[in-house]
């Protein structure tokens, strides 16, 4: 029984075993401190493809050239989101660490995700041919899978504390995983996962680059990126059209960003909504809805518009002459403090 690859879904299969230990091994230190990584799993860089990496990460490249996607299990949203628990069962009396696995498919990861002795591991799968492939050919996966559309999915369902995420993730939707992931990000301490290179570059770059964005801000905030080796589309049956990129996201120590988080996320998106005006006027926007604020300027303490370079610190109102590209994750939260404090 194979499974047929869906365009609507995204669906590129990850064949080469050698790169899904790889991304197993990816999944650093888990239960009881344990960083031993995949029960007989080789975790060695393998020949071909590009060599080229992006920011001082893993110089080493897999399999032939270009990839994109994941394998298998692209979540497009579908109507519903209530998850249908696949089977019972599970295993108990050892300590281990939750992890969920986005869009198994064929099962290229999970064969030795189900080999980790640390690992408590759930899938959710929103593809009714991949799960029926799954417990067919995956004891291991009886108790384990769900039935679901991760976007949709309550998380509190499936996991009661903390828990890591790892998946080859569909380009086409990734970004709607990683905001999930930040609605989550107190419980989610590391995400590892296969996506479009473009997007792995855009997320790990730093301020002062082209492809600095949103994510990046938002991403940034809360874990720190690495970018660990580019996947080429010999790997994937059939191949994509795009390279792809495995990052690792670990949790930060930032407990609270010290600012209106929701205001934080506000500014951001509408920076970068039109990143080639300075921030002076691409937020007019947003600071026109602002109380007292008016569109043509810098909101000032009292309303008062006029005398608003007297009332910004000095620090802030020399951003509004720079682009979104240029500010850091520190600079957005002194930009946000201050626009709640002259609103």
């Amino acid at each position: 029984m194979e499974v047929r690859a869906k365009k609507a879904l995204g669906q590129h299969f990850l064949t080469d075993q050698s790169i899904a230990k790889r991304i197993v091994a990816s999944l650093s230190v888990l239960a009881n401190g344990d960083s031993s990584i995949l029960a007989g799993g080789d975790s060695s860089v393998l020949a071909g493809g590009d060599s080229s990496v992006f920011d001082g990460g893993d110089s080493s490249v897999l399999a032939g050239g270009d990839s994109s996607v994941l394998a298998g299990g692209g979540l497009s949203v579908v109507a519903g989101g209530s998850p249908s628990v696949i089977s019972s069962g599970g295993e108990a009396g050892v300590e281990k660490s939750p992890v969920l696995e986005i869009g198994p498919g064929m099962g290229v990861l999970t064969q030795y995700l189900l080999r980790r002795e640390d690992i408590d591991l759930k899938a959710v799968e929103v593809d009714g041919e991949s799960v029926d492939y799954l417990l067919t050919h995956f004891a291991g996966m009886q108790g384990r899978l769900l039935q679901a559309d991760y976007l949709r999915l309550d998380m509190n369902r499936v996991f009661s504390g903390p828990y890591r995420i790892i998946g080859n993730f569909p380009y086409n939707i990734s970004s709607q995983i990683f905001f999930k992931i930040l609605d989550d990000k107190d419980r989610v301490p590391e995400v590892v996962c296969m996506i479009q290179k473009e997007v792995a570059e855009r997320i790990a770059e730093k301020p002062g680059s082209k492809t600095y964005g949103i994510l990046s801000v938002l991403l940034q905030a809360w874990y720190d990126i690495e970018y660990l080796f580019t996947v080429g589309p010999g790997a994937f049956a059939p191949p994509p059209k795009v390279q792809s990129a495995v990052i690792r996201l670990t949790r930060n120590g930032r407990t609270s960003l010290g600012c209106d988080e929701k205001l934080f996320k506000t500014v951001v998106k509408t920076a970068f909504n039109q990143r080639r005006k300075t921030l002076r006027n691409a937020l007019k926007p947003l600071l026109a809805q602002r109380p007292g604020a008016s569109s043509s300027s810098f909101p000032a303490q009292n309303g008062n518009l006029q005398v608003s370079a007297a009332a910004i610190p000095e620090d802030v109102s020399s951003m509004l002459d720079l682009r979104a590209e240029r500010l850091g994750v520190e600079d957005f939260i002194l930009l946000t403090n201050a626009i709640t404090a002259v609103g």
